[in-house]
């Protein structure tokens, strides 16, 4: 059963955020002190902040806030590991003294006014509560025409992702627990989360535009992010590149019959330019394939070395912040 009133924790992957982080902080205080003040949360749930390497000012305006803001902690990865490592780093941290964790970006173009059926949604019994776009209407064409893309192509594939869900849910502690078990390396969260196959629903929004800063995944970003998705959940490049290889092979024999066939009646003609064609589509073909059997054998690389997903620096969640000026030690005058 669901305690009546849980210990939320949001957590906040950021990464270079000093323009929107004021006002992010300032927006999700307001939730969690009405959610608090409505008996739906615990008076104790935070806000955790996870600084993924920023090379700006995000980390001391997180520590700054943190000693006005009671909600507000944070933990400095140290160095940058990525958006779904520090992510992990974060849900990892939360776990341990929280009864359910919502993810969200910093630039707050998820809806945060949708946290509360969130949590209606947990206090109802649901483990996982996934945030999913009514519309893409704020994309650009190309980026609302190539996620349709990528959705329907790892759907064909059989890789469980939920159609215009990005990292804005909800896990309670078993959800957690559950996904702590999964040690893969190559994170691709969309498609791990739901299979732990918990009880789960879905909450619609609309998704604002980025209100400062500039984004985190420029097109190459998007691509090596759909890449590792792909690579992580399924083999079907490599089994449609040996269908390509055998159909090939089938061509080339046909018409190996039917050169013969020509020569055998002398009705031959020089074919200098069908040969080139034919020695291009070929050899770009084959370094298709190896790229796409390189990715693999690069997953593998990465999976069988197992390092660690993420170091954490400083730890303001678990840890009260240290003290750089203590008291000495007062001389006791013996008599």
């Amino acid at each position: 059963m669901n305690p009546a009133e849980p210990l939320l924790t949001i957590v906040i992957p950021c990464y270079n955020e000093e323009d929107v982080f004021l006002e992010t902080a300032r927006q999700l205080t307001a939730v969690l002190n009405d959610l608090a003040e409505e008996k739906l949360i615990s008076a104790s749930s935070k806000l955790l902040f996870v600084d993924d390497g920023s090379t700006d000012r995000t980390w001391s305006l997180i520590v700054m806030e943190s000693t006005k803001n009671q909600f507000v902690k944070g933990i400095k990865l140290a160095r940058n590991s990525g958006h779904q490592k520090a992510l992990l780093a974060g849900l990892d941290i939360a776990q341990q003294k929280s009864d359910c964790v919502i993810s969200i970006d910093a630039d707050l173009q998820d809806d945060i006014s949708v946290i509360r059926e969130f949590i209606e949604k947990y206090r109802e019994g649901y483990e996982i509560v996934y945030g999913v776009r009514r519309s893409r209407q704020t994309d650009t064409f190309f980026k609302r025409t190539s996620a349709v893309c990528f959705y329907r192509l790892m759907n064909r594939l059989g890789i469980p992702l939920i159609h215009n869900h990005a990292d804005y849910r909800l896990m309670n502690k078993r959800a957690l627990k559950e996904l702590s078990r999964f040690n893969e390396s190559n994170l691709f969260l969309r498609g791990i989360i739901p299979l732990i196959g918990f009880r789960s629903t879905k909450v619609f929004y609309d998704r604002k535009e980025r209100q400062a800063g500039e984004t985190k995944y420029p097109l190459k970003k998007m691509l090596s992010f759909a890449l590792h998705g792909l690579t992580s959940f399924s083999v079907a490049p490599i089994r449609f590149l040996t269908f390509v290889g055998i159909f090939l092979f089938l061509f080339s024999g046909i018409a190996g019959v039917y050169a013969l066939v020509q020569k055998i009646f002398g009705t031959t003609n020089a074919g200098w330019a069908s040969l080139i064609i034919s020695i291009w589509f070929l050899g770009g073909l084959q370094l298709i394939g190896i790229g796409i059997i390189g990715e693999y054998i690069g997953t593998i690389f990465t999976e069988v070395k197992s390092r660690p997903k993420y170091a954490i620096d400083i730890d303001l969640y678990t840890k009260p912040l240290r003290r750089h000026h203590q008291e000495k030690p007062r001389n006791k005058n013996l008599s």
